[in-house]
């Protein structure tokens, strides 16, 4: 079965060494939308980390955006993200 980019967002947040991941495809809902039309994909995730203790949340983010950068823009057109410390579970 190819690795989808689901698979592929996942891999490449091992090394933030995530207590939690819920990661969700929106794909579906954005049909048609023209960012959409370059075969890039629209996701929300969760993330829990110790990377993120004492972390603004820009901070987080960015880690986040290294972490995923040769996905974009092709695997991904838009991602929203909640990264939280264990602590904020």
């Amino acid at each position: 079965m190819p690795e989808t980019t689901v698979d592929r967002i996942r891999d490449r947040l091992v090394p933030l060494e995530p207590l939690l991941i819920e990661l969700r495809d929106d794909s579906a809902r954005h049909a048609g939308h023209a960012g959409a039309a370059s075969g890039g994909g629209h996701y929300e995730l969760r993330l829990v980390s110790a990377q993120f203790t004492g972390q603004s949340k820009i901070a987080r983010h960015r880690l986040v955006y290294d972490a995923l950068r040769l996905l974009m823009p092709a695997g991904i057109h838009a991602l929203a993200i909640e990264a939280h410390a264990p602590d904020e579970r």
